[in-house]
Parts: C-alpha cells; sequence; structure tokens
C-alpha cells in the first residue's frame, strides 16, 4: 500500500492511540492499558472523506468481491500499509447521538464499569454514530459493533441522502466502506469484557443515513486492522467465526 492520508497512532507513540487524517487527529481511541474503557472521540470536526470518486462509482454499483483486484488497488490508496482482515458485512445501523436513550458510553458502559471518577461523567464521543448489531461472544464477553462517520451527518447533503432512500426502496444495492479497529477491554474488578468493533467510515455517509431512516440494512465493506487494534491477530482473524454466532 502507498503513502496515505489515514493511519494509526501506535499505542507507544506520545498522546496515545489517534486515527490521524491528513496528518491531523480525527478521533481519539482507546486507551491501550487493556482495562481502561472503550473510546472513539471526534477531535476534527473538518476531517474529510477520503474516497476518490472512481471508488465513490465502484462501490455505488453493486456489492463488490471481497477479493476484487481492481477495488484493492484503489482501497490502497489510501489505508496505511498494514495487515488487514477484510470483512463483507450485511449492517443494519441506527443513528445514536450523545447522551441519547441508545448511546453505549452513557448506557451499556456505565453499567459496566461506572462512571471515570476523574471525568465526573460517561464518556462521551463528540459526535453522532451508528451502532450496528450487539452479540454475546462467550460467558462473559459482549462485542458491540459501531460506525463512526468521518463526516458528522449533520453535514450529509439532503438531496443525496433522498436519492439513496429512493434506490433502497426500490431494491438497490450500495457499499459503506470503513477501516476498522477490534478494541477489547476488561475492568481489573471485573470478569467481564466489552469488545468494540469500530468501522470508521471512509465512504457512504449518505447510504448510511438512508439506510438508518429507512430501518433497512447495508452491505459494509470493512478492512480491520490487525495491528491498530487492541487484541492480538487469533482474535482479529477469528471474527468471521464470532460474528457468525
Amino acid at each position: 500500500m502507498t503513502d496515505a492520508p489515514l493511519r494509526f497512532s501506535g499505542p507507544r507513540e506520545v498522546g496515545g492511540r489517534h486515527l490521524i487524517v491528513d496528518g491531523v487527529p480525527a478521533f481519539e481511541l482507546s486507551f491501550p492499558c487493556g482495562t481502561c474503557a472503550l473510546l472513539f472521540r471526534r477531535l476534527d470536526a473538518e476531517a474529510r472523506a477520503l474516497a476518490a470518486a472512481a471508488l465513490h462509482d465502484h462501490l455505488d454499483a453493486h456489492v463488490p468481491a471481497i477479493d476484487d483486484p481492481s477495488l484493492r488497488e484503489l482501497v490502497s490508496t489510501f489505508l496505511p500499509e498494514g495487515s488487514y482482515l477484510p470483512l463483507l458485512l450485511s449492517v443494519e445501523p441506527v443513528l445514536v447521538a450523545p447522551g441519547g436513550d441508545l448511546d453505549y458510553f452513557s448506557h451499556e458502559q456505565v453499567v459496566h464499569r461506572g462512571i471515570d471518577p476523574n471525568l465526573g461523567a460517561p464518556e462521551d464521543p463528540a459526535t453522532e454514530y451508528y451502532r450496528g448489531s450487539t452479540r454475546t461472544i462467550g460467558d462473559h464477553e459482549t462485542l458491540f459493533e459501531f460506525l463512526v462517520p468521518m463526516l458528522p451527518p449533520s453535514r450529509n447533503d439532503r438531496a443525496r441522502v433522498d436519492a439513496y432512500e429512493a434506490a433502497f426502496r426500490a431494491g438497490g444495492a450500495a457499499t459503506v466502506l470503513a477501516v476498522s479497529v477490534l478494541d477489547r477491554t476488561q475492568p481489573y474488578d471485573s470478569g467481564d469484557a466489552h469488545t468494540g468493533l469500530v468501522h470508521f467510515v471512509l465512504d457512504g455517509h449518505h447510504k448510511l443515513e438512508a439506510a438508518a431512516r429507512l430501518g433497512v440494512a447495508v452491505t459494509v465493506l470493512a478492512f480491520v486492522s490487525v495491528e491498530a487494534s487492541l487484541t492480538d491477530e487469533a482474535t482479529v482473524f477469528g471474527l468471521p467465526e464470532l460474528l457468525a454466532r
């Protein structure tokens, strides 16, 4: 893969983990202590969608095959070097507002580990986001799926969202593209673990909102970064089995 406008800062870099776009930290990610809370927090409201027009058109035309060489070549222009697990998922997205009734950070995370005494409040993602599925993957582990738009939904073009709604109603298929991390956290005083499959949306913002408004599933092509995830390689590559449960 080529030099890319997107990269993940490593767990040993000063300042913690971040998703960096065009050299600017766009999102703060879970701190790599293993017991710290799951987190994705928007830092840069001006972060851009990364997909070029050719890739956008490719993803609009049909649901792609994971091993499509032309797709891999297009994606390689903005994914950083590294190992990835590609996944083709069907996700029914639900739009969530921070602090709202469906907000993971205000509800499940508070039940799981309480409120951080240093914050005095639940974690704040500082962005609307979408939730996907929630799965029990073990006696003491739950997998949560999140789709985090690079552009806030408030910046979406209303006409384009309406056009995708009409296309979905007519049976059309379109694909959302994401780069993802798999972060596992387990409080030191609890046997229960929360694992977050966090998809950062690179293309498909209008499709996602349209699908959420209609309550229908959308196809998500996710490239899960092995090096950037807070879990081991075997767990990342075991995701297809976990997601099939």
